[in-house]
């Protein structure tokens, strides 16, 4: 029998590690080449590795749950075939997931959970710090020296930054009857990423959150004639009309369609509309990109949000299809309130937030009428973006909304 040794691969984000999530064979297991025997995830999506050959799973390389260096030894198989004895290998980028790294919703299941790592201890005076440049990064953004953050490990990973910030905090107290007990669950895949990008987003970037009222009542009549005659499935929701409205307002407004590297104060401005669509799956918030929106009409605008929405949920959706979103649009539909604290989509600048539409009483010409509102909050990111700079988007999309006629829908 032949040793193979995997590496895990480099998947073409610059990455320098990933989560392994979950394993889909257990050590001992007969596996077939093309089998998926892992999924990873990388800040972006989840990656499912197949088995380069056939042959049997002897020993994992990691947990689930823990972060493994890109380059190191997923696992090893016994394999009957040609490999050489104490080979190893290491899958190029487009070969994981069969037609390339298709992405599958994580698992959060117990099964899933890491175990309990092994006790950190403090390391020695003078010894080098190792850890990977985005480990570096977000102990950085959050202000820790990496030499006070003990590992026991050769490096210091993402998982000692979170044991180190939870030390940090301390036990609560104020109780009466101190703790009640309950049930500890590990913060693991899609969740875990989401954890880290939004504690790095509030904590980075000042964000300020300006509100307006949208008196959208105009605009729920042509609703209701362009979706007269129309199957369920063909109904034209509000949503894209917020984004519509939102690519034409970006035409007086650009600074809002932009990015902001803080590191090198580098301010990028996009002539095209990449929209981010925050979308809620059973597995945690995603945020598939709708590219080049100000080019499409309302029409290719909902189906492809519909598209978007339904592959994110399914756990269909691509790694591609998850970056490079230029600013974001984060709805909870009928959910969705009065008013909200959206958090930027880092490196974003804004972010917007369309609520519920509800009928209340406005005063015109001296008497009341019941009018169809709706409040739309927007985040923004304050070293880049003023208060006036973004009142005067939101005005724009209000006036674009309440007269509806300005779309240029017809």
């Amino acid at each position: 029998m032949a040793r193979l040794e995997f590496k895990l691969p480099d998947i073409g984000e610059g990455i320098a590690e990933a989560e392994v999530v979950e394993w889909h064979a257990a050590v001992g297991e007969a596996v077939a080449e093309g089998q998926v025997v892992a999924s990873v995830m990388t800040d972006k999506a989840t990656v499912e590795i197949e088995a380069p050959a056939d042959g049997r799973i002897v020993e994992r390389g990691a947990q689930a749950g823990a972060m493994l260096p890109i380059g190191a030894v997923l696992f090893v198989m016994e394999t009957a075939g040609e490999v050489a004895p104490g080979e190893s290998v290491a899958a190029p980028a487009d070969s994981a997931a069969g037609s390339g790294l298709a992405v599958a919703a994580p698992e959060m299941s117990s099964a899933a959970a890491p175990e309990p790592a092994a006790p950190a201890t403090p390391r020695a005076a003078g010894h080098p710090v190792l850890a990977a440049p985005a480990v570096r990064r977000r102990a950085a953004d959050l202000g820790i020296d990496l030499a006070a953050v003990p590992t026991s490990a050769d490096r210091v990973r993402h998982e000692d930054l979170d044991r180190y910030l939870l030390a940090q905090r301390g036990p609560r107290t104020g109780g009466a009857s101190g703790a009640a007990g309950g049930t500890a669950i590990p913060l693991t895949g899609l969740r875990r990423q989401i954890a880290r990008r939004m504690e790095e987003a509030a904590r980075h970037i000042p964000h300020f959150t300006y509100v307006e009222e949208l008196d959208v009542t105009e605009l729920e009549l042509l609703r209701e004639t362009l979706n007269a005659g129309r199957g369920r499935d063909e109904q034209l929701h509000p949503l894209p009309l917020l984004v519509f409205a939102m690519c034409r307002a970006l035409e007086d407004v650009p600074q809002l369609n932009a990015h902001f590297d803080d590191r090198r104060d580098m301010i990028t401005q996009f002539g095209a509309v990449h929209a981010g669509i925050a979308t809620q799956t059973d597995k945690g918030l995603m945020v598939p990109v709708l590219r080049d929106a100000d080019r499409l009409d309302i029409w290719q605008i909902g189906r492809a949000i519909a598209d978007l929405a339904a592959r994110a949920r399914s756990g269909t959706i691509t790694r591609d299809e998850l970056a490079g979103s230029t600013i974001t649009v984060t709805s909870l539909g009928k959910l969705g309130g009065i008013a909200a604290t959206p958090i930027i989509n880092r490196p974003e600048v804004a972010i917007l937030a369309p609520h519920r539409i509800i009928e209340r009483c406005r005063w015109i010409d001296g008497a009341a009428e019941p009018r169809k509102m709706m409040n739309l909050s927007i985040s923004c990111d304050h070293r880049i973006i003023d208060g006036q700079v973004a009142a005067q988007f939101v005005a724009a999309i209000r006036q674009l909304l309440e007269t509806p006629a300005m779309l240029g829908l017809t």
